[in-house]
């Protein structure tokens, strides 16, 4: 076989596994909108501490955190696909144990179900990732673009199943909404078996020819500012929309429209992707993580202007958008970060430090929540989002070399 005939089968490889994690992302993504809907209003029923309320959702994104590192050993051990299939059975478990707990009213029970939802979340999170295996460059920036419109799929089946199957168990309000979590992480094993790689994971794992240590790799500059937009833009979307489903309902709002305000949020979040990656490839990504830093601000001026269900509705919309541009760029940041070689250990580290700061910032919304209201919260993302856009700026208007 030619290298041309060579090249062409590896890019037909990649656009047929783009699709599939696409479909993919659409059943996995709705994981976690299920918990972020309900979480926080079931541990309002379960808590026995009004500031353990927001705890599920907080053990999601812990969960998702504590997942990454061993996520990246399993698939650069045992190859994508394997990894992908072992994380969807997880996603089954997490969705019977949290209907359980809602059964049996057990707050623990139900916590396990939502850290499990979040270890089976890490693989979900890598598929943007797996997306670029085989490319590079601008068809790199695009296949990650492509993967995360599934995501958009997932804005409407999650939220959406949450409302037709909150009631669908007589007398357990939400667990029909949790058994249907489990039904599509059921879903997507069929898929999953579909992707190939056009690399054996052996191959991958035995190719040090060009790995620098990690350490290296994290005092990169290139690298220490990807991280730093993902974490920022991430931890903040996710600090705002584990408070607000609570301040909704808190300021007399209904939790159908809660429910539908997060729909809202995540259609913001993937509705772009059908055209960020064709806005990186024009402008660069480093702008358009900017210009989503800057929307994430917006998103907070609008929250403090008022309580009025448009007020929070507006603001989750900016936020989603401000999440995509920023979380996106980000991602293609990191992938140019580091060679074909380093690309396991490096993406693990990366989902590591940005999901695990996550987790912290959604463990603080709650408490913070309860002690100081829900303007104090958007109060603090306006310097958070300075901190970040000052270099970024600077990064795209003078790029430096590591």
């Amino acid at each position: 076989m030619s290298l041309t005939q060579t090249g062409a089968s590896k890019l037909d490889l990649a656009k047929r596994n783009t699709w599939v994690l696409t479909t993919a992302q659409a059943l996995g993504g709705a994981n976690a909108p299920i918990v972020i809907s309900l979480g926080g209003l079931v541990g309002q029923q379960l808590s026995p501490d009004p500031d353990l309320v927001t705890l599920p959702v907080s053990l999601l994104n812990l969960g998702l955190a504590l997942g990454t590192l061993p996520a990246a050993y399993i698939m650069r051990r045992f190859g994508r696909r394997t990894g992908y299939l072992s994380g969807a059975i997880i996603g089954i478990l997490s969705g019977l144990i949290a209907t359980m707990g809602i059964i049996l009213s057990s707050f623990v029970i139900f916590c396990l179900g939502t850290c499990l939802a979040g270890f089976y979340s890490s693989y979900v999170q890598s598929y943007r990732f797996a997306a670029v295996d085989d490319v590079s460059g601008e068809q790199a920036q695009k296949a990650i673009s492509r993967v995360m419109i599934g995501g958009l799929v997932a804005a409407i089946i999650g939220p959406q199943l949450v409302i037709w199957t909150r009631d669908s168990i007589p007398g357990v309000a939400f667990a029909g909404s949790f058994l249907s979590q489990a039904a599509l992480a059921a879903l997507a094993i069929p898929v999953l078996w579909l992707l190939h790689s056009s690399t054996a994971p052996k191959a991958q794992s035995q190719d040090n020819t060009t790995q620098r240590p990690l350490s290296q790799i994290l005092l990169s500059p290139r690298y220490i500012l990807a991280i730093a937009t993902g974490t920022v833009s991430y931890g903040l979307m996710t600090f705002l929309m584990t408070a607000s489903p609570i301040a909704m309902v808190g300021h007399g709002h209904s939790i159908d429209q809660a429910a539908l305000g997060i729909q809202w949020h995540i259609l913001a979040m993937y509705a772009p992707s059908f055209f960020t990656g064709a806005l990186m490839v024009r402008f660069g990504k480093e702008r358009i993580a900017a210009i989503g830093l800057l929307l994430i601000g917006a998103s907070a001026m609008v929250a403090l202007s008022g309580f009025d269900i448009a007020h929070f509705w507006i603001s989750l919309i900016l936020l989603g958008l401000g999440w995509n541009f920023g979380f996106i760029g980000a991602t293609a940041m990191v992938a140019e970060a580091h060679t074909p070689a380093e690309r396991s250990k490096v993406q693990g580290a990366n989902d590591f430090l940005v999901f695990g700061t996550v987790a912290c910032a959604s463990f603080s919304a709650g408490s913070l929540l309860h002690s100081s209201g829900w303007q104090t919260i958007n109060w603090i993302v306006l310097p958070a989002v300075a901190l970040i856009l000052v270099p970024l700026v600077w990064r795209a208007a003078r790029p430096f070399r590591d």
